[in-house]
């Protein structure tokens, strides 16, 4: 099946504070590469870099500016990339007055909505829920032991 990515779980593939997410982040971003099933969306190769390289608790970043950048690259060529248009934008405004959702999940659920992906994988929706056509699903719900609730 078709799934959107969400930034965190590209994110986690370089966070070693959380090992299992590490670790189920790596393996669910392989297995879409070899299977061609996973799309990202432009808005998480945005997100991505800042993230990345965002001063930790201990001070140092997940990556160095110069490894995020070339990862991003990286992300561009092994994964087929969605980019916004007018529609999409229309549809975040509406998902985001219809489900309550933040400005950026809107956003990026959007993205699902308007390409006909079934599946949005992430940790920051309601595992399980229908978000008009698509599905919200965490992969780490196995490594945290909750499901997530915003």
């Amino acid at each position: 099946m078709t799934a959107l990515v969400d930034t965190s779980v590209l994110v986690y593939r370089f966070d070693w504070r959380f090992p299992d997410k590490q670790r189920i982040a790596t393996e669910l971003l392989r297995a879409g590469i070899a299977d061609g099933s996973l799309l990202l969306p432009h808005q998480a190769l945005v997100e991505l870099v800042p993230a990345l390289t965002r001063p930790l608790a201990a001070g140092e970043p997940l990556l160095d500016p110069t490894d995020a950048r070339r990862e991003a690259e990286e992300l561009l060529s092994q994964f087929d990339v969605l980019y916004p248009d007018e529609e999409l934008v229309r549809i975040a405004l509406r998902g985001a007055a219809a489900y309550r959702l933040a400005w950026f999940d809107a956003h990026l659920w959007a993205y699902a909505e308007r390409f006909g992906i079934p599946e949005l994988i992430s940790e920051d929706f309601q595992h399980g829920r229908l978000y008009g056509t698509v599905e919200a699903v965490n992969p780490f719900l196995a490594a945290s032991g909750s499901v997530s609730d915003p």
